[in-house]
């Protein structure tokens, strides 16, 4: 989930290069409803959202049997002290801060579907 157009074009972009098939919401309430009838390998989610914010979604991802093992990576501009160990502690696998570098992008996002953390600190 991602409400910048420009950041959403950008991982799109990325991900769809490397074969990936991406389904962009940018709602914190659609996530859970549209997750379980489109079962993702993973779900990328920025921190500020509309609606839900991404801590209070991946609470509610994980607590849905269904989409409870579905790694959640937050792709967030929120990278001060603490803000990765937030992420964490609400559910989410693993943390990508904002700017992406798209040179590793992809790779990071791989390494969590492997189940190795993304190398950005």
């Amino acid at each position: 989930m991602e409400d910048n157009a420009q950041n959403r074009y950008l991982a799109t972009f990325l991900l769809e290069r490397s074969g990936y098939r991406v389904t962009f919401m940018t709602d914190g309430r659609d996530v859970v409803a549209i997750a379980k009838s489109s079962c993702p390998i993973a779900i990328l989610m920025d921190i500020r959202l509309p609606g839900l914010d991404g801590y209070a979604v991946a609470r509610l991802l994980r607590n849905e049997p269904e989409l409870s093992t579905v790694p959640i990576i937050a792709v967030t501009s929120y990278a001060m002290a603490g803000d990765r160990e937030k992420a964490l502690a609400a559910g989410c696998n693993s943390y990508i801060a904002k700017p992406i570098d798209p040179d590793t992008f992809v790779a990071d996002i791989e390494a969590v579907l492997v189940g190795r953390p993304a190398a950005q600190p």
